[in-house]
């Protein structure tokens, strides 16, 4: 078998009654249309605890999600249930595989650049990922987003395809809203090199030279600006209309 299999990530399976129409309601993106898509489970002031790539399998959903907090993202959705007939957990029959390039699955709902993505059975872990996504300047994980820290936009959610604005409620929804249509995104979650870490550090990977920094948009400093996220700062300057 070909190298493929991201062994850091897991699937975890909603199976039973309307899950779309039950993630619908919990999470920043629309699962009730095409899929995959990449969506986020907020805080109620709109801050990422977790991120995910939603895909269908039949009238189930998939969550592709980071290995380490699986069972932590089952628990919380399972808070979320109440009396109603959906079963959630991990399908570890299934592995979440990804390429550089090729025919194989599809395209990264994030960023195209990202590669190919699919899920089956697993096969022999995947080299290069993490130094790919990180050369793109794209960040995901608890690791990275934080836990409850960091404004689901912060995130660069909006620039990488995971919110829609008209789905409906979803929890953090009003602040995220506001955020979006009322004020610039002041902070932004962004790739930088390596250096002594400080308060805006949320995560070192010394053997890349790389970290993640929490900075303020007038203050990027040397950061990584790659082109997807040069648009939207571009776009943030403009002055708002009255």
């Amino acid at each position: 078998m070909h190298a493929t299999t991201l062994a850091t990530r897991a699937v975890v399976r909603l199976s039973g009654e309307d899950v779309r129409g039950f993630l619908q309601g919990l999470v920043t993106n629309d699962v009730t249309g095409p899929l995959p898509v990449w969506a986020g489970l907020l805080t109620p002031q709109g801050k990422a605890l977790f991120d995910f790539i939603v895909w269908a399998d039949g009238d189930d959903l998939l969550l592709d999600v980071e290995a380490a907090v699986a069972n932590a993202l089952i628990r919380r959705l399972g808070l979320y249930r109440l009396r109603r007939a959906i079963v959630i957990a991990r399908d570890d029959a299934l592995a979440v595989h990804w390429s550089i390039d090729g025919d194989d699955g599809v395209p990264d709902p994030r960023l195209p650049q990202l590669g190919r993505r699919w899920l089956a059975v697993p096969s022999t872990a995947a080299q290069g990922w993490l130094a790919h996504r990180l050369s793109l300047g794209v960040t995901e994980g608890v690791g990275e987003l934080g836990n409850g820290e960091t404004l689901w936009l912060e995130c660069n959610a909006r620039e990488l395809n995971g919110v829609s604005f008209t789905s409906g409620c979803y929890i953090g929804q009003e602040n995220t809203a506001r955020m979006h249509h009322r004020a610039k995104v002041n902070r932004r979650l962004v790739v930088a090199p390596l250096a002594e870490a400080g308060d805006r550090t949320r995560a070192t990977y010394p053997d890349l030279g790389l970290a993640i920094e929490h900075r303020r948009v007038d203050n990027l400093g040397d950061a990584c600006i790659p082109d997807w996220l040069a648009a939207a700062l571009s776009e943030d300057q403009r002055p708002t209309a009255v």
